[in-house]
């Protein structure tokens, strides 16, 4: 059974109910569905009935983010080089995590409120272990790295380059490749 599609009024609130959520996410504000609907000047009730939830909000906003980077995982898995397109897909996962402040709570929640978020996670995931998989059978990577092993290093990273709060998202996104190109130095076979 298909939804009707929306009218007319009701694709432009929910526009801008994403636009001001946005804007939220950005200052590092808390998304709360009535804090957003008054900045909208968006009655509340219009508010949770495109969102019911500030997770399904927050994951709206974080969703075209997370789509690049799925396709830019597609696009390594496309790479003939193993440590090229490992590289390459995790220098996208640590620009990601530091230049969208909605994608890190995103990843980092034990469910999902929409089910777009949960396949474009588990597409992830999966490219993700192929890549691995990839660099151990070219012999690239220690053969002892595993998925549960990179999972922490790239928080780690991540939360590295956040700690310079100074930066702006550009500049730590920058530190955090140069902390990504020193752990994969010590990860590489060459």
């Amino acid at each position: 059974m298909s939804t009707p599609p929306l009218r007319k009024d009701a694709v432009q609130n929910r526009h801008r109910i994403i636009e001001i959520a946005r804007q939220y996410v950005d200052d590092g504000r808390p998304l709360q569905l009535n804090d957003v609907a008054r900045t909208a000047s968006i009655g509340v009730a219009t508010v949770y009935r495109h969102f019911p939830t500030p997770e399904a909000l927050l994951e709206t906003v974080a969703l075209p983010t997370i789509e690049t980077l799925l396709r830019r995982a597609e696009h390594s898995l496309a790479e003939d080089d193993p440590w090229t397109a490992l590289r390459d897909f995790l220098a996208a996962g640590i620009e990601v995590l530091l230049t969208d402040l909605a994608v890190p709570p995103v990843f980092a929640a034990a469910t999902d409120a929409l089910e777009d978020t949960s396949d474009c996670k588990r597409r992830l995931a999966t490219a993700f272990a192929e890549l691995l998989a990839r660099a151990h059978a070219a012999g690239v990577i220690d053969s002892s790295i595993t998925e549960s092993d990179m999972t922490p290093l790239m928080c780690g990273i991540a939360y590295a380059a956040n700690i310079q709060s100074s930066l702006d998202p550009t500049e730590r996104a920058m530190l955090g490749l140069r902390y990504l190109d020193l752990l994969l130095t010590g990860l590489h076979r060459p």
